[in-house]
């Protein structure tokens, strides 16, 4: 007995050295847990510092819940493939919750544990973890009758703190008590800066941040984003930026582009790495999403301010691009606002004539979500469409 009790506290002890240490780290991460490993949860939030890694944790027990979790009905609720899926979503959910250019964690796990009936099948359960260029998965069988229900959670969870340890890559030796007669079978992938862009261009992840800015502070939390195809960048840009910074009082700027075009063919891998470059020369941020509709950036950026000029804010609220209908550009710019983001807009010259938020017709309901940004502090009719046709482009 006194052993047992020994062991307890040399594992307590570890948990909650490797958990102090995964939230001195900058790795933020979303977990989708089912099955098994609670007691790694409260691992995680009961020691200072969980707000500096958890970003979300969801444990969608019930199959209904997998089930609208993954988008369909899975082959086998607890299998390697389910948790990968579900790792994957995770790592897409802490890139949208996450400060920009954090470097991100999404956790799957998946059990079929000790129940208070005998099972048919293995006890067992799969682990898998996704950062920007790895893809890590476990599957633990144990053996059966040789636990209690909590004994098998204690081992899952302690090797999902493992997981998470090595996911933000620190230098962990597992408390395991697996035995002989358990079997443990890991696979690893390593992703090229190509193979990772290519993941985005098909839809696998929603974006990827370069972040030549630097780590954002306490209160940039909030991502303050100029959307553009910047082909090429210029002093525009960056002055339009870094006015609507000012007047937003805080957050954190960056450009974005999407690699996916609504009317053109998708960017190249060698053009947007290209794009890239740009924006490593002048230190300054830069997402490459794969969304061309502002609806759709929401969704990846909740809480953001789009900066946009006049004519894309009169694009915005024109029913000609929603098939026509009033009330279906009022429905999906409502889904935008309730997404808490909010468009900072520029004057543009507009067929030779500048324009500027006064002179838009926006609905009476979403003027709220339009802040201009005054004439005064910003004017440059520069365009990078100028730019290319004096560069013959």
């Amino acid at each position: 007995m006194e052993e047992e009790d020994d062991n307890s506290k040399m594992a307590d002890a570890w948990i909650r050295g490797l958990v102090e240490a995964i939230h001195s780290t900058p790795t933020q991460a979303v977990l989708y847990l089912s099955g098994g490993a609670s007691q790694a949860l409260g691992w995680l939030m009961s020691v200072p510092g969980a707000t500096n890694t958890v970003l979300e944790a969801v444990v969608p027990y019930s199959r209904m819940s997998t089930i609208q979790l993954l988008g369909k009905i899975p082959g086998s609720y607890c299998s390697r493939q389910t948790a990968d899926e579900m790792a994957l979503l995770a790592y897409n959910r802490a890139l949208k919750l996450s400060s920009p250019g954090a470097p991100v964690l999404g956790v799957g796990f998946t059990g079929s544990l000790a129940t208070s009936r005998p099972k048919l099948g293995d006890h067992r359960f799969h682990l898998s973890t996704r950062t920007s260029n790895r893809f890590w998965t476990s599957t633990v069988t144990l053996s059966k009758g040789l636990r209690t229900r909590d004994q098998e959670d204690t081992i899952s969870s302690h090797l999902l703190i493992k997981a998470i340890a090595d996911g933000c890559k620190l230098e962990a030796t597992a408390v395991s008590n697996l035995t002989e007669s358990d079997v443990s079978d890991e696979c690893e992938k390593h992703f090229t800066e190509d193979q990772e862009l290519e993941q985005l261009l098909h839809g696998e992840i929603c974006f990827k941040v370069y972040p030549f800015s630097g780590t954002p502070t306490a209160n940039e939390e909030r991502k303050i984003v100029l959307p553009g195809s910047f082909n090429p960048l210029h002093d525009g840009h960056l002055k339009l930026l870094e006015v609507a910074t000012r007047i937003c009082g805080n957050g954190y700027p960056c450009f974005e582009i999407s690699a996916v075009n609504a009317d053109k063919p998708s960017l190249s891998i060698s053009q947007i790495k290209d794009r890239v470059k740009q924006f490593e020369k002048v230190g300054k941020t830069v997402i490459i999403s794969n969304q061309p509709y502002f609806y759709k950036k929401a969704e990846l950026f909740p809480g953001s301010a789009f900066v946009i000029g006049a004519d894309t804010a009169a694009r915005l609220v024109n029913p000609k691009y929603y098939d026509g209908s009033y009330s279906k550009m009022l429905e999906i710019l409502d889904g935008c606002k309730r997404t808490g983001c909010t468009f900072l807009v520029g004057g543009r010259n507009v067929d030779g004539v500048f324009k500027v938020l006064e002179d838009i017709d926006i609905p009476e309901v979403l003027k709220d979500m339009f802040v201009s940004i005054p004439a005064e502090q910003f004017r440059m009719d520069i365009s990078s469409t100028e730019i290319r046709k004096k560069m013959g482009m």
